[in-house]
């Protein structure tokens, strides 16, 4: 699934966002018009604080120049509201519905299945994986290492306008990636299945051909997620748009814990000793090869049956349901789209479909290559801005702060002697508090002040982060976990899960509140891919320092004579090249010599520590003042190109 840190944060999170106000900001010669819940007001140039609602609701606009202004198309128009009829009703019976239609379910169904592929190979990547190389006593460096393979989840924006811009007309916009990429994705996870279990008991000399095969199993994971994002736009009715992402919160979700909870549960020799068999063996109920042949297979067969019995256009699409819809002159777009595509944006995982976006539809006029140089000119234009500039340093510090707490908290408390079983229980009971949480971070994050909450959530990281170190540092010499302590990491989980997602929540408000709806996609999608980033690259420095401020020495093993505190003189193994035993390999020349690694200092306290540190710095002495200024400037300062009206 990435980015936060966490991994089912990063997944879960972006569900929240569903009661953001939106803002639309409109200029023409005489007046500015503000659309505020689908009704016109009109806005004196001298008096622009005192709006005077007009009655009217908005049929069209027209785009034929770089603002927009009300359309002058007879099929587009403004049309009086009843006295009746609430200023709601209106778009609420065009875009809402409260139960899916019944000729949308199959399709829907299809989604769910599409979005469940994709969360396997991301709760492997981000969640398994790491777990099980940290159990082969890999070094955090190595980790880091690893941690390369999941980068492509925070950049698919640089090529989803690729996507988005060529492929096969017989074959369809969505299906023309769809297919080949899956079809590439189950070949990859075949033959991993096939070699893993050897790759994973010399995970030392592999672990490069490791991440490069999930670099690229991601990769394409990424690339799936784009072209599945989009044909959920037109593959469901307008009815059922509001149910794409319920069934990409199922689908991902779903995927992702399989691949994580369920799969370090049933990998675990103890958990199918204890609860499936009868007679115990030395091996869990299924192995990581086996669990990715299995999934290898279930892509090819979905992918066949998306090839031979899935249309790309279902059999209700018009105009506005297929790819003509693109190639229209579009002289006239409905408030609605406007509306459901600012909507749609606010999911990190949609983060990446700039043409769809408020406004961004022109990107199809012409050929693939003018569409394609067109979105990459609006990104570029984007970040050329003055304040999003500032934005995006905030974006990419901010998460430093947490960085050691997301990402080797958990490894931590597995090499003290966690087991894995218990961690995935831990994220298991994290998951339904998670949609809870994200729920209510939606409501706080509306009104004038929609940063507010994300400062709040930053300092809630830092404690979560404070108590992780804690935790690390109780941990039972005994390796016996008690039940007062397990609770206490579920809720240090629940903190930072908490945390993480009001702040989510929060900057996606804010983003949907300055967005320039003329490149409304492309403007979020930059931002949002600029955020998941500020997530992912301090990960390899992270754990890279980890190593590095730890101290580890090869001692004798089991001599009750050896002084401890002594090391550098009584130590037969001072002179060893792999006396300093930081890294897997100088561990296993160690162990294998009749010493044992001993820990003088844990680089993971002086490592988080300092992150903690540098983050209250920044926050009070720079962060919370630039993201206070930030929330305080008007729309117009947000604006790509000519200048708007103060709203």
């Amino acid at each position: 699934m990435p980015t936060e840190s966490n991994g089912s944060a990063y997944i879960m999170s972006f569900i929240n966002a569903q009661s953001e106000e939106k803002i639309l900001p409109m200029h023409n010669k005489s007046n500015s018009l503000k659309i505020h819940d689908d009704t016109y007001q009109e806005i004196s140039h001298s008096n622009p604080n005192s709006p005077r609602n007009i009655g009217y609701i908005h049929q069209g606009l027209n785009n034929s120049s770089n603002n927009l202004t009300p359309s002058t198309s007879s099929a587009s128009r403004l049309t009086p509201l009843s006295q009746k009829q609430n200023k709601n009703s209106l778009y609420n019976s065009k875009t809402k519905q409260d139960s899916l239609p019944k000729t949308d379910r199959p399709r829907f169904i299809l989604l769910i299945i599409l979005y469940l592929l994709q969360g396997v190979p991301i709760g492997l990547a981000f969640g398994s994986i790491p777990f099980l190389l940290k159990s082969s006593d890999l070094s955090y460096s190595d980790l880091g290492i690893f941690s390369l393979a999941s980068y492509p989840y925070s950049l698919k924006l640089l090529w989803s306008p690729i996507v988005d811009s060529f492929f096969f007309k017989k074959v369809g916009r969505r299906r023309s990636w769809i297919i080949p990429v899956q079809t590439v994705s189950g070949l990859t996870l075949l033959f991993l299945g096939s070699t893993i279990d050897n790759v994973m008991q010399e995970v030392q000399s592999n672990l490069y051909r490791l991440t490069y095969t999930f670099f690229l199993l991601i990769l394409l994971c990424a690339t799936q997620d784009i072209a599945v994002d989009g044909w959920a736009l037109t593959i469901l009715s307008k009815d059922a748009l509001s149910f794409a992402s319920t069934a990409q919160t199922i689908g991902l979700n779903t995927g992702y814990f399989l691949s994580f909870t369920v799969f370090l549960a049933m990998n675990s020799p103890d958990f199918a000793n204890s609860y499936i068999r009868k007679v115990p063996i030395d091996a869990g109920f299924w192995t990581l090869g086996q669990y990715l042949t299995f999934w290898g297979w279930c892509y090819l067969i979905v992918t066949i049956l998306v090839a031979v019995l899935v249309p790309e256009d279902p059999p209700f699409a018009d105009t506005e349901g297929s790819d003509k819809k693109f190639d229209e002159n579009i002289n006239s777009i409905p408030l609605v789209e406007l509306e459901r595509d600012l909507h749609t944006v606010n999911n990190p995982l949609h983060s990446h479909n700039p043409v769809v976006g408020g406004g961004d539809q022109s990107d199809h006029i012409g050929s693939g290559w003018k569409a394609l140089v067109s979105v990459y000119s609006k990104m570029w234009k984007v970040l050329q801005l003055s304040n999003v500039k500032l934005f995006v340093i905030v974006h990419l510090i901010s998460k430093f702060a947490f960085q050691v707490n997301e990402s080797a908290t958990n490894l931590k408390l597995l090499d003290k002697g966690f087991s894995k079983e218990d961690l995935a229980i831990t994220v298991l009971i994290d998951f339904p508090f998670e949609i809870i949480f994200g729920y209510y971070a939606g409501t706080w994050s509306n009104g004038d002040e929609p940063l507010k909450p994300w400062l709040y959530a930053f300092l809630g990281r830092l404690l979560a982060a404070g108590f992780g170190q804690i935790l690390v540092w109780g941990f039972p010499k005994s390796g016996k976990i008690s039940t007062s302590y397990f609770i206490c990491v579920i809720l240090q989980h629940l903190l930072g899960s908490f945390m993480s997602t009001v702040q989510f929540v929060s900057i996606c408000a804010f983003h949907t509140k300055i967005a320039d709806p003329l490149i409304g996609g492309t403007y979020m999608t930059t931002l949002n891919t600029l955020s998941n980033l500020g997530g992912t690259w301090p990960k390899l420095i992270i754990l890279y320092l980890i190593d590095n401020f730890t101290i580890a020495n090869c001692i004798p093993e089991g001599d009750d004579e050896f002084d401890i505190s002594k090391i550098n003189v009584n130590n037969p193994f001072v002179k060893e090249p792999f006396y300093d035993c930081i890294s897997t390999q100088n561990k296993n020349l160690c162990k294998s010599s009749g010493g044992v690694c001993h820990v003088s200092r844990d680089g993971y306290f002086s490592t988080n520590l300092l992150c903690i540190t540098i983050g209250l710095f920044l926050y009070f002495g720079w962060i919370r003042k630039t993201m206070n200024y930030l929330q305080s400037l008007p729309i117009t300062a947000w604006r790509v190109g000519k200048s708007y009206l103060p709203i």
